[in-house]
């Protein structure tokens, strides 16, 4: 345990913030440290982007710090009062590092893919997160029993790298059916819904309006007034090999247990059931009577105004114009 419980974080990497090659951000927050010097968390409530400011961190926050010093005995950790500066373009070199950049997305100051986030795992420590806040793994059912022998209740929610969002970052003008659900470092833009089987991981989310009720995978990006339908799956590149980067556009369907690896443009539909990857052999509809073409979906990745289902009686997966058609959410469901 430490008698100063202020600690100055700012990497030696961070460029000055009047260098036009990088772009600073900071924040005061608290961290969590167990007695093994593992880094178990940090929260910023208000991080901000920009060179950091000489004031005095903010006397709430201090106060916070201060009081929870003495430590927890039980779960073994004391908590910190930090001060972090970044780069958003260099790699983070920590894990508080790491959490002032989730915190930053998830509280839309930066979205997703626009900054570095290089080494993250190699940074974050795997944690119990619990009703009585994190907890190393190692050692973690002593805490339990001792809980226990209190009588005091102990919830697990999960042994993950990452939080939930919501216990951290409450975002204005959106709902969230499961907090489970969505991870910190999400990007939730005012009048996304997330419904209850609907997941959205970090560094991915929404740019508008906008129903989830399938996956959002690490990296993806969904634009305004789309829909990603239930049980519905988008690529991820985090794990499996692959590297294209998915995106939607806006006004687009992703159809109810289907699936993409590719990207989607504006006003896209993909049929319910239909899983689209980059291979997939796609039927293009020859024009005024021509031939029909086969090519690969990865060709038409980020094209507009397409239509990919698959025919009942063939087999084959077709695409088709959807020029001057639209996909249209429910507004009053959008309007938080």
């Amino acid at each position: 345990m430490t008698d100063d419980v202020t600690r100055d974080v700012t990497p030696d990497v961070t460029r000055d913030a009047t260098d036009d090659q990088g772009r600073t951000a900071w924040g005061w927050g608290i961290a969590t440290a167990h007695a093994s010097g593992q880094v178990l968390d940090t929260y910023y409530p208000e991080p901000q982007l920009g060179a950091p400011d000489t004031a005095a961190p903010p006397e709430e926050l201090a106060i916070t710090a201060a009081g929870a010093s003495s430590g927890d005995p039980i779960r073994h950790v004391h908590t910190e009062l930090v001060h972090t500066v970044i780069d958003l373009d260099q790699p983070p070199v920590s894990a508080a590092d790491v959490y002032l950049r989730l915190h930053l997305l998830s509280h839309r100051l930066v979205r997703p893919r626009e900054i570095n986030l290089d080494g993250w795992a190699g940074l974050l420590n795997t944690v119990v997160w619990t009703s009585v806040g994190p907890c190393a793994v190692d050692g973690f059912e002593a805490i339990r029993t001792r809980m226990r022998a209190d009588r005091r209740e102990l919830t697990v929610h999960a042994v993950d790298k990452f939080p939930r969002m919501l216990d951290y970052v409450i975002p204005s003008g959106v709902r969230i059916g499961d907090a489970s659900r969505v991870r910190l470092g999400a990007h939730l833009a005012p009048g996304t819904v997330v419904m209850h089987e609907g997941f959205v991981n970090f560094n991915a989310g929404t740019l508008g309006p906008a129903m989830i009720e399938g996956r959002v995978s690490q990296g993806v990006v969904i634009g305004k007034d789309s829909d990603v339908g239930g049980g519905a799956s988008i690529m991820g590149t985090m794990s499996g090999g692959g590297t294209h980067i998915v995106s939607v556009g806006e006004r687009s369907l992703i159809g109810a247990n289907a699936g993409i690896g590719i990207s989607l443009g504006n006003d896209c539909v993909v049929e319910a059931g239909l899983y689209v990857t980059a291979g997939t052999k796609i039927t293009l509809r020859g024009k005024d009577g021509g031939e029909d073409r086969v090519v690969k979906a990865l060709e038409l990745s980020g094209q507009d105004n397409l239509l990919f289902i698959r025919n009942s009686l063939t087999g084959a997966v077709e695409v088709r114009d959807r020029a001057g058609r639209t996909v249209a959410l429910n507004e009053s469901l959008h309007a938080i």
